[in-house]
């Protein structure tokens, strides 16, 4: 009962690269250090984009590098029914409105505001936040717009979460984020805006998915990488709507290309498949990522 849990959550939507590596082989070491188990995730609710034999590529990847985990795999796709339900309490609680602005209606709006000498606030990963106008629509204007057949999504109404729920909310992080921030780490999430909690055709979001599936699989270390640190906050204003079990946060370093940039799927040149194909040994991987 009071086992360590880790996991290992990618999305196979791309080939792994040594960033993947990197947090697979942390994870699983610190389970093992912990006397813990280690779980592999599979992050594909974006069904068009993840794919079966890029699932299969991956997992041939991680066996590669001699990791295993406990079975079975929680596939997201296979639980859409899990985030429906913590979706219809959001909705249930009126803490979530559907949002029908287009990425031109948006980019639009951005643009007046800049063209009159405006500013317009950005969330941490840099993007421009979602206008805040549709909040106020009324329950009339919104019925109507979903029966019409208008796409939308669901955002989080953060203003009126974080009034219920916004109190002395924080998390407990062992790594480190951006700044060097650890130990306890007062969480804010409007820096995010209303974020998307769901989509007209699938009933949630990276955001809402994970924080589900963490409950669920009865995880009590998160370790990531350091370019989640700040969407943690997200995260623990969801956990403490939907009374879900707050895990111990650990942010690691990224594995970074040559120009200190965020490795990416779309660069094959740091993909372990190529890496493989090149000669390099899983002893060699884990050089390379300093482990």
């Amino acid at each position: 009962m009071n086992r360590p849990v880790f996991r290992f959550a990618p999305s196979p939507n791309g080939l792994l690269h040594l960033g993947h590596a990197y947090s697979a082989l942390l994870n699983a070491r610190m389970a093992g250090e912990n006397g813990g188990c280690f779980l592999l995730r599979i992050e594909d609710i974006d069904t068009a984009r993840c794919t079966p034999e890029l699932e299969k590529r991956m997992i041939d990847d991680l066996h590669w590098l001699g990791l295993s985990w406990e079975e079975p795999v929680r596939r997201q796709s296979q639980h859409f029914a899990d985030y429906q339900t913590a979706l219809d309490v959001l909705i249930e609680a009126g803490l979530v409105y559907p949002a029908f602005m287009s990425r031109g209606e948006v980019r639009a709006r951005i643009e007046e505001r800049m063209g009159e000498g405006g500013e317009w606030p950005h969330d941490p990963d840099g993007v421009p936040l979602y206008p805040e106008d549709e909040r106020t629509m009324s329950q009339s204007e919104r019925r109507r717009r979903i029966a019409d057949g208008e796409p939308f999504a669901w955002r989080l109404d953060v203003p009126r979460a974080m009034i219920r729920y916004g109190r002395n909310l924080f998390w407990d992080e062992s790594g480190a984020g951006p700044e060097g921030e650890t130990g306890r780490i007062a969480a804010d999430p409007a820096r995010w805006g209303d974020v998307v909690i769901a989509r007209k055709e699938t009933p949630t979001s990276y955001h809402l998915s994970v924080v589900i599936d963490d409950a669920l699989q009865g995880i009590t270390h998160v370790v990531r990488g350091r370019d989640l640190f700040h969407a943690t906050a997200v995260h623990r204003l969801l956990q403490e709507i939907l009374g879900l079990p707050v895990p111990l946060y650990h942010h690691h370093d990224l594995i970074v290309d040559e120009h200190g940039r965020k490795l990416s799927k779309s660069r094959g040149d740091t993909a372990l498949a190529a890496l493989r194909q090149a000669g390099l040994q899983p002893e060699d991987i884990r050089r390379q990522v300093g482990l």
